[in-house]
């Protein structure tokens, strides 16, 4: 390591000790600290803001690793009347709903390394902090979508090669879907083509789903969009893109929106959800949970490796809030 890079690295670790409100020595010595409610706080602000996606979705903390639903937004209609006169008393409803499930943040280790060849080439930004934390800022927002669409399982020891889309990392919320509300899921369906399809085309297949896998009175909800999968997304979409230029706009750089709708509910393209699914609901119906002082940090250097190496952790969890507000459908495929 380049002894300006040392450095920079002193100062790194000095501004972590400060704000974790740690002696310099246990930051230098790679010993394991509990970070701050205030850092804590700021650095899940970040991970939301690096991505276009998160920020439209819920990520809250709680107090308890584990416990009933927050519960945010209306879940339920709560407007009636009662025969006060008559003797019927008035009852009071829950509008963020009361259902069975309950959500367990568990541990998700977020560890990773820059070598030093890198680091001496950061040596004489100014910026060299921030492009040490934006590294891994960034990549912990990737993965929190990666593991929300593809998660299946919470591996006591995860395979990485086995499973690229951190399948086995925690359960995501498409997994939730199967499993805990499987009314509203539907698997393998056959759109267009030239046999006998289940739907003529995809409009076909989004309003079917909305009108039969979601609650009556959430179908008008002006909110619901549809996540189309990467393959569908562009086969509903390229023939415009052939025709009429560029069918879509970027809201973010993880996500795509169709300028037409389909199936009447505006469409979307997100990182890592399944080619050839889509998804019908609130993006505020997507939550991810962490649980507030769960949040664990060393940084270690690795001089047998030429690396410095950055451990952090944090107790979290995927959770759909509502499973009235959701449909969703998977393995689409085209009529023969």
């Amino acid at each position: 390591m380049h002894k300006d890079t040392r450095k920079q690295i002193h100062g790194f670790n000095t501004q972590i000790a400060k704000l974790n409100d740690v002696d310099i020595a246990v930051v230098a010595d790679g010993k394991k600290f509990s970070v701050t409610p205030d850092v804590e706080t700021k650095l899940e602000e970040r991970i939301k803001e690096s991505s276009g996606f998160l920020q439209k979705i819920n990520i809250t903390s709680v107090i308890n690793q584990s416990g009933r639903k927050v519960g945010i937004g209306a879940n339920s209609t709560i407007a009636g009347r009662s025969n006060t006169a008559g003797g019927t008393e008035r009852t009071t409803q829950d509008p963020t709903g009361e259902d069975e499930f309950t959500y367990m943040c568990r541990q998700t280790n977020f560890d990773t390394h820059l070598s030093y060849a890198k680091l001496d080439s950061w040596r004489h930004r100014k910026d060299f902090q921030k492009l040490v934390q934006a590294a891994v800022t960034k990549q912990i927002g990737r993965d929190r979508i990666m593991i929300g669409f593809n998660g299946t399982s919470a591996a006591v020891n995860t395979n990485r090669v086995a499973n690229p889309l951190l399948q086995d990392v925690n359960i995501g919320w498409l997994e939730k879907i199967r499993t805990e509300a499987p009314a509203h899921h539907t698997d393998g369906i056959t759109i267009g083509g030239t046999g006998s399809p289940d739907f003529n085309n995809l409009d076909a297949a989004v309003m079917s789903a909305t009108n039969e896998l979601i609650a009556e009175w959430v179908q008008e909800d002006t909110e619901l969009v549809v996540i189309l999968g990467r393959t569908l997304f562009n086969d509903k979409f390229e023939a415009l893109v052939n025709d009429h230029g560029e069918p879509t706009e970027k809201l973010a750089t993880d996500v795509l929106i169709g300028n037409k709708k389909v199936g009447g509910l505006k469409a979307m393209r997100v990182p890592f959800f399944p080619p050839n699914a889509f998804l019908v609901t609130p993006l505020d119906n997507l939550s991810i949970y962490w649980q507030e002082g769960s949040r664990r940090r060393s940084i270690e250097e690795n001089s047998k490796l030429d690396r410095v190496e950055d451990y952090q952790s944090v107790n979290e969890d995927y959770v759909v809030e509502d499973y009235e507000s959701v449909a969703f459908v998977e393995n689409i495929t085209e009529s023969a």
